[in-house]
């Protein structure tokens, strides 16, 4: 990463509590759930709070300087034997390794635990008209701001300050082409959008490996 990550490691934003509540929320709703992996751990707030939850977490990140339990990259988890968690967490790494690498990734998360929930980035600039009534109501339209004509080789980390390879919303990473990788490996469960933080496209999936 071309930042300084020792300070980025101490720093917290409002963005980093919404994505760790709506992890939290999304593990709820899988039956079951005890033992938790956490790809990406970064600042390690969702790790703190699942802990305190209740959760038996382990952590793995390709930087040790986030302090996981285990270092390494996503798309090689054969330190795990074949299903040892309920569910895996993956929250905005994906997008940080070229296409080449993902399909062989989604099969590792598909094989170490019986669900994932995967979290992307979405492309270009956002902005959104909500309402928020009586009886529940919450109803958002939301605006996407980019050039859907872009072409996007996924070979080289040419966005987000250079730390992503490819985002969704781009040619090739359309939500559609997205659900179509998805489901070699897992069950679509829930496609939706982070309406209290925008720029995240959020995916419950179910391994087809527990299946078998």
């Amino acid at each position: 990463m071309p930042i300084d990550r020792e300070a980025w490691f101490r720093e917290l934003h409002l963005s980093n509590f919404v994505n760790s509540y709506y992890q939290f929320r999304d593990l709820q709703a899988v039956p079951s759930c005890r033992r938790v992996l956490i790809v990406g751990s970064g600042q390690g707030l969702t790790t703190e709070v699942l802990k305190w939850r209740g959760y038996d977490v382990t952590t793995f990140d390709i930087d040790e300087t986030f302090r996981p339990d285990f270092v390494g990259s996503v798309h090689d988890l054969s330190i795990f034997a074949d299903r040892p968690f309920d569910a895996v967490i993956a929250s905005h790494v994906l997008e940080h390794l070229p296409a080449a690498y993902l399909d062989a990734t989604l099969g590792e998360l598909a094989r170490v635990a019986r669900y994932s929930i995967i979290y992307l980035p979405v492309h270009g600039r956002h902005t959104s008209l909500r309402f928020i009534g009586i009886k529940g109501i919450d109803w958002s339209f939301i605006v996407d701001l980019f050039n859907p004509f872009e072409k996007c080789d996924a070979v080289a980390p040419r966005y987000m300050q250079k730390q992503h390879f490819w985002e969704v919303g781009m040619r090739g990473f359309r939500t559609k082409d997205l659900l179509k990788r998805f489901s070699i490996a897992f069950e679509v469960l829930s496609v939706y959008r982070n309406r209290d933080w925008l720029p995240s496209k959020n995916f419950v999936l179910r391994s087809k490996c527990f299946a078998k």
